[in-house]
């Protein structure tokens, strides 16, 4: 892929920095019929709300001239972005809304990259930004992610050097793969950095309302900055099949993603939008319910994982204070990671290996199993590190 070459100015330091194996290959081996999936960040269907999003549609069809089945704003509908200004803490004038999380990155990369820039981007990184970056043939200066999420220090000395990126992409809040997330006074340096080298940070932050340990890192430094734009959806918290997400933009950059957007699909689903701002909007605190049930869940589920996997002694393995996934490190060098995963598949689990995470070296990111327990019982969860366990002694 051509995003994946080496930048001219910088050659060696993305060599290894490369597409795992099978990247965007879709096809689906036979697996067994009893398999536990620990693949994808799924939401539990037990903590959606399939009821209030029921009763919120009827209340919007029901309205006189069915106006949610009309073309509205490019912008999105007053109703909803206003929701979401007052949550982000930013003016309504700042939000666009969008067709996911995705939908978002797109928008950020055709806005803000003109074609062969260089980008910074979170090593090991999320692999479909990646795909997104092909949309501008970009170029990728991987920057290591560590125990507090990009490696700000790590992106200075970049910069000292000479590297130039129009824009450095990471995921702020229980970062995919590795689960760290970015303290608040990190992002400040990072801001800093921005406005200095004249790049713009993308933070992608599907994970951020799943905190399920600890207080939430402030959102203040990038919406008091026009060198962020903040990327954010309802995929993981209302429903992926919603497709409904949104961007808080910098003022300097709204005309010019308003106008991309509207020679794209024009605008999102009326429909959808109405249904969720009457959700959202009709009782002001069912979004904080269903977030605490998700929480609770997700950190009981997160738990029972951790401590299976840790008894096994094979792992070890720490818990994020939120989000969807585990990231535990292979104990022993002498286990095949890659034949792990086949291994494990043969005793019925499947997940994503580490080395599926285009990343550059030193990270290790291949020692590691990406594990995900949104929508696996805690007895399945138990059951999976069981199998993964039997995997790992086949090696032994």
């Amino acid at each position: 892929m051509t995003l994946l070459s080496p930048p001219r100015s910088r050659p060696t330091l993305i060599e290894a920095f490369t597409a795992p194996k099978g990247f965007g290959d879709q096809t689906l081996r036979d697996r067994r019929p009893d398999a536990i999936e620990l693949l994808g960040g799924i939401p539990d269907p037990s903590v959606l709300p399939t009821a209030e999003l029921a009763e919120a549609t009827a209340r919007v069809l029901a309205r006189p001239g069915a106006p949610s089945l009309q073309y509205s704003r490019t912008e999105g509908i007053p109703a909803l972005r206003e929701w979401i200004a007052a949550r982000e803490g930013v003016a309504v004038e700042r939000v666009l809304i969008t067709n996911g999380g995705f939908h978002g990155l797109a928008i950020a990369v055709q806005t803000v990259i003109e074609r062969g820039d260089l980008v910074a981007v979170d090593n090991p990184v999320f692999p479909l930004f990646l795909r997104g970056l092909e949309l501008a043939d970009a170029r990728v200066l991987p920057i290591r992610v560590g125990a507090e999420g990009l490696d700000i220090d790590a992106l200075a000395a970049e910069l000292r050097a000479g590297a130039r990126p129009s824009a450095v992409y990471t995921v702020p809040e229980f970062h995919n793969p590795s689960q760290s997330s970015l303290p608040t006074a990190r992002r400040r340096e990072l801001v800093e950095l921005a406005e200095k080298y004249g790049f713009v940070v993308f933070a992608d932050d599907p994970y951020r309302e799943l905190r399920f340990h600890g207080e939430p890192e402030s959102l203040t430094p990038f919406h008091d900055s026009d060198h962020v734009i903040h990327v954010n959806t309802f995929t993981k918290t209302l429903g992926p099949g919603l497709r409904l997400g949104w961007v808080v933009l910098p003022e300097r950059l709204i005309p010019d993603a308003v106008a991309l957007r509207s020679r794209q699909d024009s605008h999102s689903s009326t429909f959808v939008q109405a249904v969720v701002a009457e959700l959202l909007t009709g009782d002001a605190g069912v979004f904080d319910r269903v977030l605490g049930g998700a929480r609770a869940l997700y950190r009981t589920r997160a738990h029972a994982l951790a401590d299976a996997l840790s008894a096994s002694g094979f792992f070890d393995v720490t818990v994020p204070d939120g989000g969807l996934f585990l990231w535990p490190r292979l104990t022993d060098d002498t286990v095949d990671a890659d034949r792990l995963a086949a291994d494990a598949s043969a005793e019925g689990v499947e997940y994503q290996r580490g080395s599926f995470f285009p990343s550059g070296p030193g990270t290790g990111a291949d020692r590691h199993l990406r594990l995900a327990y949104g929508d696996t019982s805690e007895e399945l969860l138990v059951e999976a590190a069981a199998r993964l366990a039997r995997a790992v002694a086949r090696q032994r």
